[in-house]
């Protein structure tokens, strides 16, 4: 993991080193969901993905959760920028939310912001290490951006904890051929 966090100084540094960080939000619970989802033969890893992601959208806060909300809807609706202005009031008042790190990332991207992506991304990543989605993020912007070996090794890294995605399988077919399927 140290040869991805060297190639960039772009926070890249701060975003791999908070994966060992634990997240204050994490359930006994959601821990348990996760190592299920983990395991390639788990039948019922929809339903686990489902409750994992519902547990990590919830803030402690109704208030929070409901800009959260309204972000999502304006996200479905493609209205980036009154999805960021929920998001960013959101990461304002909630900056221990991880969720709301990774949703404003996720506009960013979409925006084609992939600095300030990269920065929540990192901000989410620390908060809970475990977030899949803000990984998947993470490694389609690097590929997007040219960086297929460090996309690869994050790929990897998703399909540790979630090996059930067609996506993910996918990517790493695509750049294992690329690449040579070396590792960094």
């Amino acid at each position: 993991m140290r040869n991805i966090v060297s190639f960039c100084n772009c926070g890249i540094a701060a975003l791999m080193l908070g994966l060992g960080a634990a997240s204050a939000q994490e359930s006994a619970d959601v821990d348990t969901m996760l190592s299920e989802l983990a395991n390639p033969e788990t039948s019922n890893w929809r339903q686990l993905e489902r409750r994992i992601e519902t547990a990590w959208s919830k803030s402690g806060s109704a208030s929070m959760d409901l800009l959260l909300q309204r972000a999502q809807d304006a996200m479905a609706d493609e209205e980036w920028d009154t999805a960021l202005e929920h998001l960013t009031a959101l990461t304002d008042h909630a900056p221990d939310f991880a969720e709301g790190w990774h949703a404003r990332a996720t506009v960013f991207f979409h925006k084609k912001l992939y600095g300030p992506a990269i920065d929540d991304i990192g901000r989410a990543l620390a908060l809970n290490p475990n977030h899949y989605n803000a990984l998947t993020g993470l490694a389609v912007m690097f590929e997007e951006m040219g960086l297929g070996p460090q996309a690869l090794e994050i790929y990897r890294m998703v399909q540790q904890m979630h090996p059930h995605r067609p996506e993910i399988g996918q990517a790493l077919i695509r750049l294992e051929a690329a690449h040579g399927g070396t590792t960094l």
